[in-house]
């Protein structure tokens, strides 16, 4: 048995099952052969990746930030590209800040668009509202999305706007008339309470 096997006991212990622990130490070519899968069905994010020069961004995005920032005692921030294509991911996946945040965490294209590693810190969604009201106060975010269009369409891509549906569960709400109520109004008649 390796040591990433975890032994489930059931009421037989003559029987027991293995199952692979999520905590588990990957090998050295795992994320390499996750990716070249990755490359080989076509992921959309490293197209965008690869036909957008982020660092045209750079300047501008890192001159909005400093006139932001005014100690350097708190914790350095997340690089200004990085920030910008993440608010670029919500665009195009019509996601909230918590959203985005859980998707970096969780989808293995989004770590790789944004070069990112499985043990690198991702930014929250409170760092994610913080930079893109940044933007906004200094008035320079439309023209850094109309950019970036330009840019897509100069190497011959468009971006579309798409959404990721996720599993929210909800309380439906219960039905308060009675059967002879659900009649009555039917019927078009009022019913009495």
């Amino acid at each position: 048995m390796q040591e990433a096997d975890v032994v489930l006991i059931t009421e037989s212990t003559s029987n027991p099952v293995n199952i692979s622990s999520p905590l588990m130490q990957y090998g050295f070519f795992d994320w390499q052969n996750r990716f070249e899968t990755l490359d080989t069905t076509k992921d959309p994010l490293w197209k965008l990746k690869s036909a957008v020069n982020w660092e045209l961004f750079r300047t501008e995005l890192e001159a909005i930030r400093d006139k932001q920032r005014k100690s350097n005692a708190r914790a350095k921030p997340y690089a200004a590209v990085l920030m910008f294509k993440i608010l670029i991911l919500q665009s195009l996946y019509n996601l909230s800040d918590e959203a985005v945040e859980y998707q970096i965490l969780d989808r293995m294209s989004f770590m790789r668009f944004l070069g990112l590693q499985a043990g690198d810190p991702v930014p929250d969604a409170k760092t994610i509202w913080l930079f893109r009201e940044q933007l906004k106060t200094a008035g320079r975010m439309e023209y850094l999305f109309k950019q970036f269009t330009e840019l897509l369409a100069a190497n011959g891509y468009a971006a579309k706007q798409g959404q990721i549906v996720d599993a929210s569960i909800v309380a439906v709400p219960r039905q308060r008339n009675s059967r002879e109520e659900n009649r009555q109004i039917k019927d078009g008649a009022t019913p009495q309470e």
